[in-house]
């Protein structure tokens, strides 16, 4: 694809990487090599990346994730699991009442290890798939207090992200608008949570819909992040979805960087 030049200093926050221990057999599913060459190409100059999917613990592929990063401009969030199950029915209740965390759930002393090596600067959560981690883990989250980024949609609604995560202090970045796959209305319900919680924050990844992302930019400049999606979407692709809204340059250049900046301060310049 031809490289993009729009001016804009870019960051992305939501990019994945696949460790060389592990690599899938598809050609550059998520390697860094392909990653960084994308991302020059789209005009970005970091990212945050983490691990896909994986059974059991993820120390092993957080630690490959973060040597992957040496030397690259890209930093590197350690992906967290847990016992609990993010549903919020009876069958989910009753579920987590039996519950307890094992030797491959991240500890409290996982979270510690990770928030003072000097090789991570935050934390990955996918509840649908991994678990939801139990209180003693979010309370040292909130203990060290670096940024979640969190996937959001129908395994795990606005709702549930609130009722689960928004009461402890840390900054959360609730990934796709809240709306995986393409929920427009998560999307909406995501948006009105941003006037209560302000330790929440959307990224872009894979949202698609201009008029949930114009809604939120407008509504909330400080609260709407960059996030590509690499590798299931192409970095330029991502770029231009923000490039072609209709809102005001300064927005946009607070959606590429300003508000990634603050809330992740390894992106800042």
């Amino acid at each position: 694809m031809l490289e993009l030049e729009h001016g804009f200093r870019v960051v992305d926050v939501h990019a994945r990487l696949e460790p060389d221990e592990q690599r899938r057999a598809r050609d550059g599913m998520g390697d860094p090599e392909q990653l960084e060459r994308e991302m020059h190409q789209a005009g970005v100059v970091r990212s945050v990346v983490f691990p896909g999917e994986r059974d059991g613990s993820y120390l092993k592929a957080n630690n490959a994730v973060a040597r992957m990063t040496v030397e690259r401009p890209m930093i590197a969030f350690a992906r967290v699991n847990g016992a609990r199950d993010p549903g919020t029915g009876p069958g989910s209740t009753l579920r987590n009442l039996a519950s307890s965390r094992t030797e491959e759930h991240t500890s409290p002393a996982d979270i510690e290890q990770y928030a003072y090596d000097d090789r991570f600067y935050g934390f990955k959560l996918h509840p649908p798939t991994d678990g939801l981690p139990d209180e003693d883990v979010l309370a040292e989250l909130e203990s060290v207090s670096l940024p979640v980024i969190v996937h959001g949609g129908e395994g795990f609604q606005p709702e549930a992200v609130a009722e689960s995560l928004l009461a402890y202090d840390f900054p959360v970045i609730l990934s796709h608008f809240g709306a995986h796959p393409l929920r427009k209305d998560l999307m909406e319900r995501a948006i009105d949570l941003l006037e209560g919680h302000d330790n929440l924050y959307l990224d872009t990844s894979a949202v698609r819909y201009r008029g949930p992302m114009e809604r939120a930019v407008l509504e909330h400049p400080d609260r709407v992040l960059f996030g590509s999606g690499v590798p299931g979407v192409h970095p330029n692709v991502a770029v231009m979805e923000i490039l072609t809204l209709d809102v005001p340059e300064d927005a946009m250049r607070k959606v590429f960087s300003n508000n990634p900046n603050r809330v992740i301060e390894a992106l800042a310049p």
